[in-house]
């Protein structure tokens, strides 16, 4: 049903529920695999449009696989209480025997069976969970919650093996998301959100493999967070920095690096400054922790080869931030300099005083061993006992240099005596052997020049003139404490005393001048403008140099993603290019084949069924022949079939029949023998149950006899049991008496022991209540704190995004407001433009119309004086015709330019055409046409363009300007034929 098209196109409304049942049951059946393909086709069908719904489905398969588990819990716990039967016996035959074979108590056996495989489906429940969310940004919330509650599982249920793989799973997870970072909903590390989360689940992470004291993997989970924390565009909250240095310090504790320790002791005190909130008494402790983790760093190197580890310390410098590898001196002035050795109890300070200020090597253990018996009876502080041990030693040996040149062993163990004597932890550091053990180590790790010499019984020390230049930054013993200079001193400096000699000889020989008051003053004045020039440059260089840094970041950075960008799209076109160019091969190469098989396959049935239908031999088929198709050879396999089927029915009816008649001829045969059978079995049965009742009436008088003698002679012993029962119950009375006395006393001993014990696990159970209720107040107001910042944040870019729409809103009213006074301003210009052209078109109308008519008045007065006179019949003078001159004689003129003088019409409203009027009155002959074409000049035809059948058309009147141009109509000529026109 999952995997069907029609399961994906159904409302989630309807799934939901579906998908609860079907989770319930995977749950009852501890079907993990259905569960888990079940949870990723329902991802993919509710990821897009109900993200809530797939975070109900999860927590609720998750929910039922811990419920069931605490089922089963509590079934062992009957099962362990209802398996003794006697609550007296310490322990029973049975359990003594699965003991001896088995090695497993009865409580380990009844988890195995009952808990073991629902704490497994459990587990496979977590790592489905994840399986199912992982990568997907719209399904982070709910993947951190589930990364949680698997953590709890693991420190609830003591799962190292299972948290190891947990937190690999994680990181395979992060690292992919590289990978799936083209898909549509891929995880964004860059949204400080998202990398909030995952921070949050790391150190989880680092808090739960602390509580399983699993280091290994809480070193992995510190540079997991660490990778994090680069990651993050802006610094991450105080409280989780102190949580990050915190478990440091616990692990470097664990590994036994007692430099890095106090580094992260160091770091973790400035945090903790820096926050502020800690009380008097907190800090104070706080910072005895820094300087005892600071003076247990042991004195020197720890390797034979300097740059052994030196990767190794690297990555530790990174873990913890410091800008290069931290040293002892440089951590105490460090601490010195935050003013820890004010606020550290008395009894540290009195160890700091001891050990780097005051020099007595001859009272210096005895000096210092009630403060190591103070520093003991402290759970926090004992735990640097050893390593303390070895600084003192060190810096015994540093002094002890200083001041002898050889001296006896005997001596130097009695100097450390006192420390022997004390009754602390690990004061056997301090015997003969250790002692020589660890003046051998300094000598190998080339910390102090020493000799042994155990003929003589003393120790020399070595004063090499020409020694190595140590780094003064280092903590070695030959550089620390020193109160009066080695001979390699010397020698190393001689060159620079004797210059210091001769500049004071000189100083004194020629003095120079003593400058005056006034002298002195420009001096200085002049050397303090040089000292604010100077800087003022400095500060100047610094600017340009950051923004030169900060120019060149940004111009790397655009020029990277340019480059980026390129590479994408590139890689992008080449990936869409072969991926085309695969599919169009592989669907050219599939219909091939797919062409290919069903040939093929079609020959291949043709030629089975044609050879099976030979085999049987009825029909006869030629197997080569071309035209025998699969029809035809269907058609007849089914012929033969039906042949064959008629065969098997004739042939089983047959056979029936004839059994029939056997049958029948058998029962016949038997009818008179079966009353003659009965008769004699009547009579076997009669005699045997004879016999049997006999053989048991003498067996039980046999056993009867028997009885009663053995009565008989027992029964002359009876008093004598008696007798002697008596006896052995006088004897043993007292004996189980005191038995009885001793067992009802170990019975209440035992109530009291259960009672003590009952009392002190609901103590702990209050304060671990307690402590959860306190941490679960801790996280609320974090949590309504973070919510107050996030509500702020949110009303903050409301009001922001009001203020911009409101400014938008007022920039487009005033630009609505231009674009109508701009139209105004061009209606008027218009509206002026044409009354002016109208006004300039009347004049030049009426001035037209008076020139027409001043040429029409010469016309008709020049035809007056040349027309000849006409006869009575129609004739002139000339002897030509005369007729009256018809409108087709009557050319209309051409027409004046008078428009072309007007201004250009607007778009939006066009001038009006001028219309056309004649230049001659009807009448007018030939002569007024030449007449009227030398005037004007240009080419007037002898005869309209329309012909003479059609009427002119009628001057009509211009309609209102409506801001459009009318187009003046063709003449075209057109047949009047057939258009229903009267002849």
């Amino acid at each position: 049903m999952f995997s069907s098209k029609k399961f994906r196109s159904t409302p989630l409304a309807s799934l939901e529920p579906i998908m609860l049942r079907f989770i319930e049951l995977c749950v009852e059946m501890r079907k993990g695999r259905t569960a888990k393909e079940g949870l990723m086709q329902y991802k993919n069908i509710a990821q897009n449009s109900n993200v809530q719904s797939i975070e109900t489905v999860i927590n609720r398969f998750i929910q039922l696989a811990d419920a069931k588990v605490q089922e089963a819990q509590e079934k062992a716990d009957k099962a362990i209480a209802l398996d003794v039967d006697d609550l007296e016996a310490s322990e029973t035959p049975e359990s003594i025997l699965l003991g001896a074979v088995s090695g497993d108590q009865t409580k380990d056996r009844t988890d195995r069976a009952l808990v073991t495989p629902w704490l497994k489906f459990l587990w496979e429940s977590y790592r489905t969970a994840l399986e199912t969310l992982k990568n997907n940004a719209r399904l982070e919330t709910i993947y951190q919650q589930v990364a949680q509650q698997a953590f709890k599982f693991c420190l609830k249920h003591q799962r190292k093996v299972e948290f190891r793989r947990l937190c690999e799973t994680l990181r395979l997870h992060l690292s992919n998301v590289a990978k799936y970072a083209h898909q549509t909903h891929s995880i964004n590390l860059g949204d400080p959100e998202t990398l909030q989360h995952h921070l949050d689940t790391r150190f989880a992470q680092l808090n739960t493999s602390v509580e399983l004291e699993l280091w290994q993997e809480a070193f992995r989970s510190v540079e997991d967070v660490h990778n994090l924390l680069t990651m993050a565009k802006k610094a991450p909250r105080p409280a989780m920095m102190a949580n990050y240095y915190e478990k440091l310090t616990r692990i470097f504790l664990m590994s036994g690096n007692a430099l890095y320790h106090a580094a992260a002791w160091g770091r973790y005190y400035a945090v903790i400054t820096a926050m502020g909130g800690k009380s008097q008494e907190e800090l104070r402790r706080l910072a005895g922790q820094v300087l005892v983790s600071a003076l247990a760093v042991p004195v020197g190197s720890q390797t034979q080869d300097p740059e052994d580890g030196k990767v190794k310390n690297s990555r530790l410098t990174v873990l913890l931030g410091l800008p290069k590898a931290p040293t002892r001196r440089a951590l105490l002035e460090d601490a010195l300099s935050r003013n820890v050795l004010k606020l550290c109890p008395e009894s540290i300070r009195e160890l700091y005083n001891t050990l780097e200020v005051t020099f007595d090597p001859l009272s210096l253990c005895s000096s210092i061993a009630p403060i190591f018996t103070t520093l003991a009876s402290d759970a926090s502080y004992a735990q640097y006992l050893p390593l303390l041990q070895r600084a003192l030693l060190s810096r015994l040996l540093s002094q002890l240099s200083q001041v002898y040149s050889s001296l006896n062993i005997a001596q130097l163990l009695e100097l450390v005596a006192p420390l022997k004597d004390t009754a602390i932890e690990g004061s056997n550091a301090f015997g003969d052997e250790q002692v020589e053990a660890y003046i051998m180590g300094c000598a190998r790790r080339r910390e102090l020049h020493i000799r042994v010499n155990h003929a003589a019984g003393n120790i020399t020390f070595a004063d090499d003139a020409f020694a190595a230049i140590e780094d003064p930054s280092s903590s070695s013993m030959a550089n620390i404490g020193a109160i009066q200079p080695s001979t390699s001193d010397l020698v190393r400096t001689r060159l620079s005393a004797l210059a210091t000699c001769l500049h004071n000889s000189i100083v004194t020989l020629y003095p120079l001048a003593q400058l005056t008051e006034e002298q002195q003053q420009e001096r200085f004045a002049a050397l303090v403008e040089a000292a604010k020039a100077e800087r003022k440059a400095l500060q100047l260089r610094r600017s340009i140099v950051a923004r030169r840094r900060e120019l060149l970041s940004e111009l790397s950075v655009r020029k990277e993603r340019e480059e980026a960008s390129r590479r994408a799209e590139f890689n992008r076109r080449e990936k869409e290019e072969a991926s085309r160019r695969q599919a169009e091969e592989a669907r050219r190469r599939d219909v091939e084949r797919a062409k290919n098989e069903i040939e093929k396959i079609r020959t291949e049935e043709a030629r089975k069924l044609a050879q099976s239908l030979k085999e049987k031999g009825s029909l006869k088929v030629d197997i080569t022949m071309e035209n025998l198709s699969t029809d035809n050879i269907m058609r007849l396999q089914v012929e033969q079939l039906e042949k064959e089927k008629r065969e098997l029915a004739e042939k089983t009816r047959i056979v029936s029949k004839r059994i029939d008649h056997i049958e029948r001829a058998y029962r016949k045969e038997e009818r008179p023998l079966l009353a003659k059978d009965y008769e004699q079995q009547q009579a076997e049965d009669k005699t045997a149950h004879e016999a049997a009742q006999k053989t048991r009436i003498e067996s039980a008088r046999l056993s009867h006899q028997q009885d009663l003698e053995t009565k008989k002679r027992l029964s002359r012993m009876l008093d004598f049991y008696y007798t002697h029962r008596e006896v052995l119950i006088s004897k043993r009375s007292e004996e189980f008496a005191k038995r009885k006395e001793a067992a009802q006393r170990k019975i209440e001993e035992e109530k009291t022991k259960r009672r003590k014990a009952i009392l002190k696990e609901r103590e702990e159970e209050r304060r671990r209540l307690e402590e959860e209720e306190r941490v679960r107040r801790e996280q609320e107001e974090e949590e309504r704190r973070l919510e107050e910042e996030i509500r702020a944040e949110e009303e903050r870019r409301a009001h922001e995004e009001e203020e911009v729409r409101l400014a938008a809103e007022a920039k487009k009213r005033e630009e609505e407001e231009k674009v109508a006074l701009l139209r105004k301003q061009r209606e008027e210009e218009r509206q002026a433009a044409l009354e002016k052209a109208r006004l300039q078109q009347q004049r030049e109308e009426e001035a037209e119309a008076r020139r027409l008519a001043r040429a029409a008045e010469r016309e008709k007065e020049k035809l007056q004086q040349t027309q000849p006179r006409a006869n009575g019949f129609g004739r002139t003078t000339d002897g030509e015709v005369w007729r009256r001159p018809s409108a087709r004689d009557v050319a209309p003129p051409t027409p004046t330019r008078a428009a072309a003088v007007l201004p250009p019409a607007r778009s939006e409203s066009p001038a009006p055409v001028p219309k056309f009027r004649p230049a001659a009155a009807a009448g007018a002959g030939w002569r007024a046409r030449e007449a009227a074409r030398k005037e004007g000049g240009g080419d007037v035809p002898s005869r309209p363009e329309t012909p003479v059948s059609r009427p002119a058309p009628r001057e009509e009147t211009p309609a209102e300007d409506d801001g459009f141009q009318k187009v003046p109509a063709k003449n075209v000529w057109r047949p009047t034929r057939g258009r229903g026109r009267a002849l």
